[in-house]
């Protein structure tokens, strides 16, 4: 006949102890005591939400309650990118310098990413405040994801701009 000896965890006995530790220095320290006191003050209670729709996700992975489901506020995402400028030249563009990838003409307010869908709105706080930028047009591949192309109009202008490194707000897709 063979016997079984179930071994017992050897960080048992420690957790235990630690969770008394715990206890004991929370209800010596008066938080046990006020935080009891608290709950039985407060006798309103909060409604919590019933369903995934009435909250909000942050990034993902984060679950927020929100007062309005339907239309909730989301703070902007941050990126760190590179910030060159580019101008309508045959030298800085393909053969059809006035024509974006998305196939609008270039105006004011056009960026070339490579890492956004076009249509995608952001700012430049540190450089432009709140003016808002759409991602219509792209750059060479070798510029990577993290890299922002400006357009203006003249190329002196693209040229005095020059390169700085800063963080965009991705406002929305």
């Amino acid at each position: 006949m063979k016997i079984y000896i179930e071994k017992e965890d050897p960080y048992l006995r420690v957790k235990k102890i630690l969770v008394i530790f715990i206890m004991a220095g929370l209800f010596t320290s008066g938080f046990g005591l006020g935080m009891i006191k608290i709950i039985q003050a407060k006798t309103e209670v909060l409604p919590v939400p019933s369903t995934a729709s009435e909250l909000a996700t942050i990034q993902g992975n984060s679950f927020l309650a929100v007062s309005n489901p339907t239309d909730p506020v989301i703070p902007p995402k941050k990126i760190k990118v590179v910030i060159t400028a580019y101008s309508s030249t045959l030298w800085e563009t393909d053969n059809t310098p006035f024509i974006t990838a998305s196939g609008s003409e270039v105006k004011e307010g056009i960026v070339a990413n490579n890492l956004l869908p076009f249509g995608t709105e952001i700012r430049i706080p540190e450089l432009y405040g709140d003016k808002v930028f759409v991602v219509e047009d792209r750059m060479n591949w070798k510029k990577g994801y993290y890299h922002i192309d400006i357009w203006f109009p003249e190329h002196q202008q693209a040229k005095d701009f020059g390169a700085t490194t800063t963080y965009i707000e991705v406002l929305k897709n």
